[in-house]
């Protein structure tokens, strides 16, 4: 799919340049973000109005969400039958947020299954909102082991990550990517998160940005104006299209851009 295939006069484009969202809680009933199909179609077409025409479904696996992969499956092949039938131009594809507890639980061949946008050797793990996760090197590096790259979730987000994101780096060295919110870039979600967000950014410690959507309203998708947030227009595509378009068709990890010599934020 190609951006000049989402008709912007009906859905009235924040963006041109169509980007990819590697994060959402698009399926209905599997956990806190969509309730029925209705909710997913409403998520799509903010998405599409977002500018995004390849969104991956991640709904969470973890105990109170015990989401399987034989759901998500299904649940996914629902929602695109419902898209194309609404004749809405995005492509969803599978994967899953996966709580760190849950690692140890799954089996290899389903973890493969919750592949982030459908490719087997990328897993997006939930990083906790609370404490540091002492577990994380040793599970990361298992991962590794199985031709698996981990890609953290909103680590920005955690108090500990807020008091010194340096703490990620010898992760990242060690190929684990990290996968920032688009509401922390733009200051939605508050100040420390944002400053953590750029800090991470800033630091060459982050790889994606995401929407992490949960409900259909456009502030609760939020790419463009996070790309804009950034101020940095090639940095921003290799954050939204150049990165997450390599995970999805599998080809090699483009090089970061150079970094500017002044940058902007918040």
């Amino acid at each position: 799919m190609s951006p000049s295939r989402i008709d912007c006069r009906r859905y009235g484009c924040q963006s041109f340049t169509a980007v990819i969202d590697l994060h959402s809680h698009i399926l209905p009933g599997v956990d806190d973000g969509a309730r029925t199909l209705s909710d997913s179609l409403e998520i799509a077409a903010a998405a599409v109005r977002d500018g995004i025409e390849v969104l991956a479904a991640t709904p969470h696996v973890r105990d109170d969400h015990p989401t399987s992969a034989e759901t998500m499956e299904a649940r996914v092949g629902e929602v695109r039958r419902a898209v194309a039938e609404a004749g809405i131009p995005l492509d969803v594809r599978k994967g899953g947020e996966i709580a760190l507890e849950e690692l140890g639980r799954l089996s290899a061949d389903e973890l493969r299954r919750f592949g982030l946008g459908g490719n087997p050797r990328y897993l997006l793990l939930e990083f906790p909102y609370y404490g540091w996760p002492l577990a994380l090197p040793e599970l990361a590096f298992r991962l590794r082991t199985q031709g698996i790259t981990p890609v953290l979730a909103h680590p920005e987000r955690n108090a500990d990550v807020q008091a010194a994101p340096e703490r990620l780096r010898p992760l990242v060295d060690s190929g684990t990517l990290v996968q920032v919110t688009a509401a922390a870039v733009d200051g939605r979600i508050g100040r420390r998160s944002e400053e953590t967000a750029f800090e991470l950014i800033h630091g060459g410690l982050a790889h994606l940005l995401a929407s992490d959507a949960h409900r259909p309203e456009i502030r609760e998708i939020g790419m463009s104006a996070a790309a804009d947030a950034l101020g940095d227009r090639e940095l921003a595509r290799w954050l939204t299209v150049d990165v997450p378009q390599a995970i999805v068709s599998g080809a090699e990890l483009p090089e970061r851009p150079a970094k500017r010599k002044r940058w902007f934020g918040r």
